[in-house]
Formats: structure tokens, sequence, C-alpha cells
């Protein structure tokens, strides 16, 4: 892709829901706002998912009376507001349909 086109392409994405991977296992939700050319993303309106911790899985499976072997437990979450996502931390990009 050229830069005329990957520059049309982003600002296409302006103000648009991503979802933002780390390589920590968390998840970043937020409109997209601009990227630099270390690839760093601002986000407003975040929210940060964490994965559940493994006491908190523990604690779900001693609760689960069902004989099926598969337990659903929420990621946490909290509201950040407006974030850097540093690139080099980055594994996966996605936006989220309207």
């Amino acid at each position: 892709m050229d830069n005329t086109k990957a520059t049309e392409y982003l600002k296409a994405l302006l103000n648009k829901k991503l979802r933002v991977y780390i390589n920590d296992a968390r998840m970043f939700l937020g409109d997209f706002k601009c990227t630099d050319n270390e690839c760093n993303i601002i986000l407003s309106q975040s929210y940060e998912y964490r994965p559940p911790t493994p006491s908190a899985l523990q604690t779900a499976a001693q609760a689960n009376t069902s004989s099926i072997a598969s337990v659903k437990v929420d990621m946490t979450s909290r509201f950040l507001g407006l974030i850097v996502v540093p690139g080099h931390h980055i594994t996966k990009i996605e936006v989220e349909d309207p």
C-alpha cells in the first residue's frame, strides 16, 4: 500500500472504536484519535480489559456445580479516558463495527 492510500485508510479510521490488544493479555477499547511513525496509538474514552486472575478462575471453578468442564469468568475493566498505547506492545488491532 502506498503512502497516499495508507493515509486515507488511517483518516477513515479516525474516531472509530478500536480494540487494541497488547502483549501482556490486556485489551483497550476506545476511540482512535491518532498514530505516529512508531505505531503508538492514542485512544480517547478508553477502557482497559484484563483477563481474570488465577484466584478468580479457581473460585469460579469451585463454585461451578454442574458437570460441564468449562467455566466462564468475565474480564475485569476500568475506565481510563485518554491514553497512549506504545506501538512496540501492540499485538493486534480490530475495528469495532458500528
